[in-house]
């Protein structure tokens, strides 16, 4: 550091008739030279101090106070001006007026006796107990680290760095205005737990910079009952145990108006979780270093360094029973007994109560799952009618009753599958699919895909009603705007002076626009980098099946051959299938374990400016990997597997090697089911033991290893201590597996619609596991605003766009529905069939092309010797037998059925979209009732400050004018004589 940047020490001197300054040396660096201030430096603040006299109303201290502005921006720590500051409450509302803040003094301080230490306290045996040793200060922080003299695992020059940032980190905490009180661990002498308090005046400074809204008076407005409300009380958890939060009028708080709000009770005023996100806004952003004039603070970074090992605020009870303090109200306890009991698997949330003891973001979390699984109930009943319409009608279904015909499809050769080692097979192989295809290709498949498309519209318009009623009622309608702080990530770096084109004032930002142009690239590089990484697995899968289709038709057959009911089930198509989905699902989830390390990594050095820049900016790279990883199999199989094959005179390659894959002669649809239900079944399963079994693995040894090594009494702050950390990306992973989910219901349900039944099935289970692993095997969440479920929504309404086109798809390209249609009405009856009426009878055969054996080339002719007297075999595509002047090139009926498919995705796709498009219109985002609540809290709002600020302004000038009335008076009155 320069001269002009030191730290002061030394003796005294007079700075006025106002206050009196103590003399200073500026010391230099790391304390290696030291001299007199610069007169530059001190000369000014002394002038400026002699003219502010504390006593005397008419004195005028703001040139003082912006020298300390000015001084506490520039790094410049001048103690013995900070030590008047604090010593007059009339500068120091001064400064906490320019700045909104606790004064803080900032960074290294030198000498040791200068650092303020937290008070220390014995544990006082009150396992329930939420205060200080006092029983007064309520704890809203809870900081723990291990003695660094009682480590063994670092070179004593790192404890010795350590634990100097931990005690510089700790006395500007305390510079802040936060009290701190120091335990020792019951269970482990080398742990410490630092206790913080955040006092009332601290409360109301932070609560004024971070725009945190709070009540002013309750709310007037009456609320009608909905028609439905008796039904739906039948399902609600009961008033009498977790009863109806008070609603107020709120509005950003300012001190200057603090006779305004509703306070009734201090300790009360600022709820358990407010105090928590105050706290933490302050811990984000104290220094503890600074090198190379590169400020170091917050503890996120402390917590990565491991100076400390865990930073959280405190459950207020135990979950097993109420707690021993009769004033501590055992939200913890009621959440879990009426909340994340599987008990309550049918009960409405109370979303209330989950909002204010963990906060808007994880209340809006679980206010949106519950309102999808609500929503899925009406889908899961149309998919389960539509099932069932198909296993009535499967017995009806014609053509699956020829391939099983043994004198039509036992009489149907069809030709190898694959080069030389394929064997010629009989179409009965295929009767047992042939009939579970008749259940999901069925006329109701069609119908169930239109009813989703229109499902999906009705589910996020109404979620958005729903989202804007909660913004209003939770306070966090103009959130965005008004509350959310920058990032400290982002403050750190933000070293390059850029002018506002809207202030014309300059500002500090991280990166100039060249810069940010450079991260940009790089960050969208990577990002294409990981998806064609993801695509090159997907092509290996594919060649994975290509190879083990070959091995499977040479000596599954063979294997199996004693046991004809095996036989019959496990086909080589079956068995290549199942395997790959498998090994597609393996994939998948290592590959997930990578990702969202790269992808974090990418966010960080992209340093988006908030918090929900941050999380909407990693969700969209998470997404976009998750959509190629999940659902990349599913695309291939319902879009590409089977199209191009060529025929068996001229197959078509893959990579010039490998032959392409076939469908059965039923199509693919019932290979697409498979992979759908093993990848939903197995995410859901995988999910359920990261999620739920290893957290409670995890605690389970925790607390058998603490029962062994003591069994004495555990304050609270230790059970907490010993439970699972939430996690950096907090619910992250809860939206995308429930997103995740969200497109294989939308996006593929033509070919399954029992997905909505088992979404919902699992919903249920996942509500309570999410509430139950929340409350009982996590550590307290810090509590966090949000106004919405942020980037998702975008992402589930550019799913249900694209969910219209793959279902029209999956019915023309990939189900037998069009072909089937076009026959029954066009190629059954002359000029081109042979029937006298409309009929399904003799779609096999006309749906599967003859070739003939001696057209097989040198390359592709099987081994094994063809059996019988036939020349030709069959396959399955539409195209001009042997013989024929156009031999093997597609004939009419293809053409007919390429026009009707077309034209099927034409229109249902536009009508849908209308369809779309009109609920769109006629459903408001935010309804009549929401809106007029706005505006009233607004107008009462207004109206309210408004009043206030009139009457202090007539009781202030009522005043002044009887002072000045005075004044006449006793300058007119004559003289007495």
């Amino acid at each position: 550091m320069s001269g002009s940047r030191g730290r002061p020490t030394g003796g005294e001197m007079a700075a006025g008739p106002g206050l009196q300054l103590r003399a200073c040396t500026c010391v230099k660096g790391k304390g290696k030279a030291s001299g007199p201030c610069p007169g530059g430096v001190v000369a000014p603040v002394l002038a400026a101090a002699g003219s502010c006299r504390p006593n005397d109303p008419m004195s005028d201290c703001r040139a003082f106070v912006s020298y300390v502005q000015q001084l506490y921006w520039d790094e410049f720590v001048f103690y013995p001006m900070l030590d008047l500051v604090a010593s007059f409450p009339s500068v120091l509302d001064d400064v906490l007026e320019l700045n909104q803040v606790i004064v803080p003094t900032y960074g290294a301080v030198l000498d040791q006796q200068n650092l303020h230490t937290p008070e220390w306290a014995d544990f006082d045996d009150k396992p329930d107990s939420l205060f200080f040793s006092d029983g007064q200060r309520r704890i809203d922080f809870v900081l723990v680290y291990e003695d660094e003299n009682k480590k063994i695992t670092h070179k004593r020059s790192d404890r010795k760095k350590q634990k100097r940032k931990r005690e510089v980190y700790e006395s500007n905490l305390i510079n802040n205005g936060l009290q701190l009180e120091a335990t020792r661990s019951v269970l482990d002498e080398k742990l410490i737990f630092v206790k913080v308090h955040a006092p009332w005046e601290v409360l109301c400074t932070y609560a004024e910079v971070m725009h945190i809204k709070l009540p002013l008076q309750p709310n007037d407005l009456k609320t009608r009952d909905s028609a439905f409300n008796w039904f739906s009380r039948l399902f609600r958890v009961d008033e009498n145990i977790i009863k109806p939060e008070q609603e107020f009028f709120t509005a950003p708080f300012q001190k200057e108006h603090l006779s305004n709000f509703y306070i009734q009770d201090k300790d009360t005023f600022f709820n358990p979780a407010t105090r928590s996100r105050i706290v933490h806004f302050i811990l984000s952003r104290v220094e503890y270093a600074i090198k190379n004039n590169v400020k170091k603070f917050g503890i996120n970074k402390l917590l990565d360094t491991g100076i400390y090992k865990a930073a959280f605020p405190l459950h207020d009870s135990s979950f097993r029973h109420l707690s021993t303090d009769p004033n501590c109200p055992s939200e913890r306890y009621l959440l879990y007994r009426e909340w994340a009991h599987p008990k309550n698997i049918f009960k409405l949330q109370p979303l209330d109560f989950i909002r204010k003891y963990y906060g808007e973001k994880i209340g809006i979390y679980f206010a949106w799952l519950g309102f999808y699984t609500n929503m899925l109930i009406i889908a899961a009943v149309v998919g389960v009618g539509c099932f069932l319409y198909g296993c009535l009608t499967k017995d009806n279904c014609t053509w699956s009753q020829e391939v099983c015909d043994p004198n039509i499809g036992g009489n149907i050769i069809m030709c190898p599958q694959c080069d030389k080692v394929c064997t010629y097979w009989n179409l009965t192989i295929t009767c047992e699919s042939s009939k579970k295809l008749c259940i999901f290709d069925s006329f109701g498949t069609l119908v169930f895909a239109v009813f989703m498309g229109i499902w999906v519209t009705l589910f996020l318009e109404f979620w958005k009603r729903r989202q804007a009623e909660l913004e209003y009622e939770w306070d966090t309608v103009e959130y965005l705007e008004q509350e959310e702080q920058v990032r400290p990530e982002y403050e750190a770096q933000c070293t390059h002076v850029v002018m506002n084109e809207i202030t014309q004032q300059e500002e500090h930002v991280p990166y100039t626009a060249c810069g940010k142009c450079i991260r940009m690239t790089f960050c969208t590089s990577a990002v294409l980098f990981w998806i064609l990484l993801i695509i090159a697995s997907v092509i290996g899968i594919i060649v994975y099946r290509l190879c083990v289709f070959l091995v499977f038709s040479s000596t599954l057959s063979q294997h199996i051959s004693g046991t004809e009911a095996i036989r019959k089930y496990l086909t080589p198509q079956t068995a290549t299938s199942v395997t790959a989905s498998l090994i597609s699902f393996i994939v998948i989830m290592v590959l997930n374990i990578i990702y969202e390390k790269v992808a974090i990594l990418i966010t960080d050095f992209e340093l988006p400016r908030t918090q929900t820049d941050y999380e909407n900016s990693l969700t969209t790279k998470m997404f976009l990997f998750q959509f190629v990883n999940y659902y990349s199999s599913c695309f291939y199989i319902a879009f590409f597997k089977g199209k191009f094959v060529g025929h068996p005179g001229n197959p078509v390659y893959w990579l010039g090697k490998y032959r392409n894959e076939e469908c059965d002669p039923g199509g693919c649809l019932l290979e697409l089911t498979t992979q759908l239900a093993i990848i939903v079944g197995g995410k859901s399963i995988w999910n359920n033991i990261q999620e739920v079994l290893l957290p409670w693995v995890k605690n389970l040894i925790g607390r058998h290893c603490a029962a062994a090594r003591s069994e004495k009494v555990v304050p609270r702050w230790e059970h907490d201590y010993h439970l699972q950390p939430i996690g950096k990306l907090g619910l992250f992973y809860e939206y995308l597996e429930m997103v995740i989910q969200f497109g294989f219901v939308t996006l593929f349900v033509a070919s399954f619609p029992l997905a909505p039944l088992l979404a919902l099935m699992n919903n249920m289970l996942e509500i309570r596991l999410d509430a139950w692993k929340l409350t009982t095997q996590f550590r307290r969440m810090v509590p966090q605003k949000a106004q919405d479920i942020g980037a998702w929504q975008p992402i589930m309404q550019g799913i249900a766009i694209l969910a219209v086109a793959t279902n029209a798809m999956i019915i023309a390209f990939t189900s037998d529905m069009i072909p089937r249609l076009v026959y029954y009405w066009s190629f059954s009856v002359p000029p081109y069939g042979s029937h006298s009426s409309h009929t399904m009878k003799g779609y096999i055969n006309s749906t599967l092309s003859v070739f003939n054996i001696s057209d097989f080339k040198n390359a592709s002719k099987p081994f094994s010797p063809w059996f019988g007297n036939q020349t030709t075999c069959r396959y399955r595509d539409l195209r001009y037998p042997p013989g024929h002047q156009q031999q093997y090139e597609h004939n009419i009926y293809y053409w007919h059925v390429i026009a009707a498919k077309l034209a099927f995705i034409i229109v249902m796709e536009h009508v849908i979209y209308f369809v779309k498009f009109i609920i769109s219109y006629a459903i408001p985002d935010v309804s009549q009732k929401t809106k007029s609540k706005v505006q009233r809290e607004k107008y009462l709002t207004q109206k309210l400050l408004h009043e206030n600020n009139l009457k202090i302004v007539k009781k202030n000038m009522g005043k002044i004018a009887d002072k000045i009335i005075k004044g006449v008076d006793s300058t007119f009155r004559p003289k007495a004589e």
